[in-house]
């Protein structure tokens, strides 16, 4: 579905964030992208979005390039982003927000069903539906953002670190919700810097390091790699026999 060949980004004449990195994201798969503070991993999430355009390489969705595209004209191609921070209108609504994701065509068709497929995802925004969005629990902020998404129609979801300031307990939820979402085929690329869960979730994983994937394979095999228990899950995972 989602292709990445060689994608090389900066932000001004020398902060280079992308050097050449190359991942895919196939039908119904759940693929993991991890890696350090600064490696690029948001700035490959705003090239696929469409808000920043790569000086090199190519982008693709199911064959057809992305690279020039509009951010509106990308989600309604099926490519619906939950950006890092969750981005809502404060001031509006619950319901109003989760309305804003539904702007395209193709999702304008059926957006009431899918309203309610997401109340029953998060019940608790039904019983908060008329309230503001910036007057929600952090958790609840971050179902919102998940449910404006959804409310698109994706056939990928891409999330840039949905776990962020988040308690334990609620990140749990919003991971297990992901599952769910993907069981029900829609792929998912989870940028997410909780690599225990990240990999426990995912099919795939890639590694990101100053701006190219230096790792990739099965999650469960790179959940295993001394190496990369070592680099990302701490000295008692490394130790682990």
């Amino acid at each position: 579905m989602l292709e990445v060949d060689g994608l090389e980004a900066a932000y001004g004449a020398g902060a280079v964030a992308l050097a050449g990195a190359s991942l895919t994201v196939g039908a119904g798969e759940l693929v993991a992208l991890l890696g350090p503070n600064g490696a690029g991993k948001t700035t490959l999430v705003r090239c696929i979005a469409g808000l920043v355009r790569p000086r090199r390489g190519t982008l693709r969705w199911q064959g057809r390039p992305l690279t020039g595209v509009p951010p509106h004209a990308i989600v309604e191609l099926g490519i619906a982003v939950v950006p890092e921070g969750r981005r809502l209108f404060g001031g509006l609504t619950v319901e109003e927000n989760l309305a804003l994701g539904a702007f395209t065509p193709r999702a304008r068709a059926g957006a009431c069903a899918r309203l309610e497929a997401v109340y029953a995802l998060f019940p608790v925004l039904r019983e908060r539906r008329r309230q503001l969005a910036r007057t929600l629990s952090g958790g609840q902020q971050q179902m919102v953002a998940l449910g404006r998404a959804l409310m698109a129609d994706p056939r990928l979801l891409v999330l840039d670190e949905p776990s962020l300031g988040l308690a334990p307990r609620v990140v749990e939820a919003i991971f297990e919700t992901l599952v769910a979402i993907n069981r029900q085929g829609v792929a998912v690329l989870l940028v997410e810097q909780n690599v225990h869960l990240a990999l426990a979730v995912a099919h795939r994983a890639c590694i990101l390091e100053a701006g190219r994937v230096a790792r990739e394979g099965p999650a469960r095999a790179l959940a295993d790699d001394p190496e990369v228990r070592r680099a990302y899950l701490g000295p008692l995972a490394a130790a682990r026999p």
